[in-house]
């Protein structure tokens, strides 16, 4: 994942050149999210190689089933990963920074250039926004 996300950034700084670290950062998430839904797509789905895996085969003494090895969760992980890439603009380099690029609070603060109290704030919401779209459930106006 790290060498495809790594590959990825490297392509598309061919043709863009940060204007700060900020968006930097920004790109960099965005390939990486990228990879991540992509990989997750590849596994997932009656095209992906989870369909290739026959669940239902009867063990060696004909009575006991054999465990799924099929992923169960690789479909929840690419929402996740798309409803970030849906959140504002604001709460996704905040989301991007402290989720997909480690950085602290301090440091994440420093390269958008805002208050720590601000970015607490927009970690927050987009924490909430993201709890609410997994359930299904709508967002206030």
């Amino acid at each position: 994942m790290l060498t495809e996300a790594l590959t990825r950034l490297h392509r598309s700084l061919e043709t863009i050149r940060p204007e700060s670290p900020r968006h930097f950062y920004n790109l960099a998430a965005t390939q990486i999210r990228r990879v991540l839904i992509d990989m997750a797509r590849r596994y997932h789905g009656p095209m992906g190689l989870g369909a290739n895996f026959d669940t239902g085969t009867i063990g060696g003494d004909g009575n006991q089933a054999v465990e799924s090895v099929e992923p169960t969760d690789l479909m929840e992980w690419t929402e996740f990963h798309e409803q970030v890439e849906g959140l504002p603009e604001q709460e996704r380099e905040v989301f991007s920074l402290l989720w997909y690029e480690g950085l602290t609070h301090e440091e994440a603060a420093e390269v958008l250039g805002m208050s720590k109290r601000t970015l607490r704030r927009r970690w927050q919401d987009a924490r909430y926004r993201i709890v609410k779209a997994r359930r299904g459930e709508p967002l206030p106006e």
